[in-house]
């Protein structure tokens, strides 16, 4: 025999793969195995790979030393198996894409449709932001949860969801078959936000049709699972999305938020009067911000005014579903990602009392 091991070695260490380094230093070589008889030697060995994928990018680096051992004086046959470490890795789970345009309605289908497996559909909606919709869109649906209803909350404000904050929920919801998106659950309600498909400070810069698709999706494509209720969080004003909402899905009705300042009920009134014009049914109003008790001496100010929300329901002959207080602590709860209808308190009182009137009415 004269190819010894070290002989073929010294030749794969001139090998050099994409990293820089050789074969013999990226320790690749395997089974290295000499026989001789009166052809000459022959001399097997195998290349491992890290990966399957790196495997399939080294059949020239194979290609590359087999001709160099077959050059060793002496070698009469050379055979080299590619081969791989550990199993392939499995593909990426499918992605679906968020915010294409909106479909056309299936032929036969006219109007507002039902969401399969939803019983009712609250929106709850406000004229302008900064009145606290989006924190008794939360509340609410905690509330209803603990009243026994099967709940869900959808973020439709798409271009400032605040809802997986609120609600302390975080990660991207998978879709196994790249059709229909997972919800996540917190505090006993299914949530579902475009917040959960966007990094954290990524914004969202889309036109009017793209916002309609992403409204039809987060309604249609998601594993809702059978509801009593969905609560879906409005942006503030009278746009595209409310526009879609009300068009293209059957509505219980919507309630509006509003503080008793007389600047937010102006943009209330516009919100409600949208809604007369699209036939969606407004249940009711809510006061939020409507008074505020000190915590150290118990004093009761009404710091954005008290009472104008109701006077507004009983002037457009409308329910008046309650007032809610301000307070510190829904601003601390609501950041720490535990609606403050979770625990106990007067404020979760108030948002117990709002969901038992909404269940007593046959509203949610």
């Amino acid at each position: 025999m004269t190819v010894t091991k070290d002989t073929v070695l010294a030749a794969l260490a001139r090998i050099r793969m994409p990293s820089g380094r050789d074969l013999v230093a990226e320790d690749l070589v395997r089974a290295l195995l000499i026989e001789s008889d009166s052809r000459g030697d022959q001399v097997r060995f195998v290349l491992e790979a890290p990966t399957p994928e790196a495997a399939r990018g080294m059949e020239s680096v194979r290609a590359a030393a087999e001709a160099a051992v077959r050059a060793l004086p002496g070698v009469a046959q050379v055979s080299v198996v590619l081969t791989a470490h550990g199993p392939a890795a499995k593909p990426a789970a499918p992605s679906l894409k968020i915010g294409g345009h909106p479909t056309p309605q299936a032929p036969g289908q006219t109007g507002p449709q039902r969401v399969a497996g939803i019983d009712r559909i609250l929106a709850i909606a406000s004229g302008k932001g900064g009145v606290g919709k989006s924190t008794v869109s939360s509340n609410l649906a905690v509330a209803l949860a603990r009243a026994g209803r099967r709940v869900g909350l959808l973020d439709a404000d798409i271009y400032g969801p605040s809802q997986p904050r609120m609600m302390g929920v975080s990660g991207r919801p998978e879709s196994p078959d790249g059709k229909t998106m997972i919800p996540l659950h917190a505090h006993g309600v299914t949530v579902m936000s475009i917040g959960l498909l966007l990094k954290e400070d990524e914004a969202v810069v889309w036109r009017g049709p793209m916002l309609m698709g992403a409204l039809q999706q987060l309604l249609g494509q998601v594993a809702w699972g059978e509801l009593d209720v969905l609560i879906v969080d409005l942006p503030p004003g009278t746009g595209d999305v409310q526009l879609t909402l009300c068009q293209r899905t059957h509505l219980t009705g919507a309630v509006v938020v509003s503080t008793p300042q007389d600047v937010a009920l102006l943009d209330a009134r516009r919100a409600i009067d949208m809604f007369a014009k699209l036939k969606t049914p407004v249940l009711g109003l809510i006061e939020n911000m409507s008074s505020y008790i000190c915590p150290s001496c118990g004093h009761e100010a009404h710091i954005f005014g008290h009472g104008g929300v109701r006077a507004e329901a009983t002037k457009l002959g409308l329910p008046f579903l309650g007032e809610i207080p301000l307070s510190l602590d829904v601003r601390l709860a609501g950041d720490a990602g535990t609606p403050i209808a979770a625990g106990e308190g007067p404020i979760a009182e108030a948002y117990a009392t709002l969901a038992q009137r909404l269940i007593d009415g046959g509203m949610a």
